[in-house]
């Protein structure tokens, strides 16, 4: 039998100093990592991805810079598949497609009191911290958006 990998977005935004938005789970202590969610069948990844973020994080006025066109599979720990079976789901795991958004605007456009809320802080940091603070089981998969892109963010023209 195959193994079912859902499809998943997963979206770092990055600001005019450079830094990439890094967000705290609800339900995880201490637990920070990107916006991330699953791509509905009539969604492209990017689509997807700035879906997610609105929900998330409230921003809406972004601008995408980039979305990997190959995901990057991962596989959860037993004891996340067990609790995700019991959710319903029979995912072993994701295919997360990463996308790449510019904020220009303040923190005020962020607001993490959401329909159904899934941080409860954020903050600004470096994108290789990032790999640093998420769970041992994503982050060979942070280590791709990492490498794909750390030049994009530095290239990037934040005063156009």
């Amino acid at each position: 039998m195959a193994e079912i990998y859902r499809r998943n977005a997963g979206v770092v935004v990055f600001n005019h100093d450079r830094k990439v938005l890094l967000c705290r789970r609800c339900d995880v202590a201490d637990a920070w990592q990107f916006p991330q969610g699953g791509i509905e069948a009539d969604e492209t990844p990017a689509q997807a991805a700035l879906r997610e973020l609105k929900e998330e994080t409230s921003l809406a006025n972004v601008r995408l810079v980039k979305t990997l066109e190959t995901p990057v599979r991962y596989k959860f720990p037993s004891a996340v598949q067990r609790a995700m079976k019991a959710r319903g789901f029979k995912n072993v795991g994701q295919e997360m497609y990463w996308s790449l958004c510019y904020f220009d605007g303040s923190d005020d456009a962020i607001d993490l009191k959401t329909a159904e809320p899934e941080f409860d802080a954020f903050r600004w940091g470096n994108l290789a911290e990032a790999q640093a603070l998420i769970v041992d089981f994503k982050k060979e998969a942070y280590a791709v958006a990492v490498k794909a892109f750390q030049p994009l963010i530095d290239a990037f023209d934040c005063d156009n």
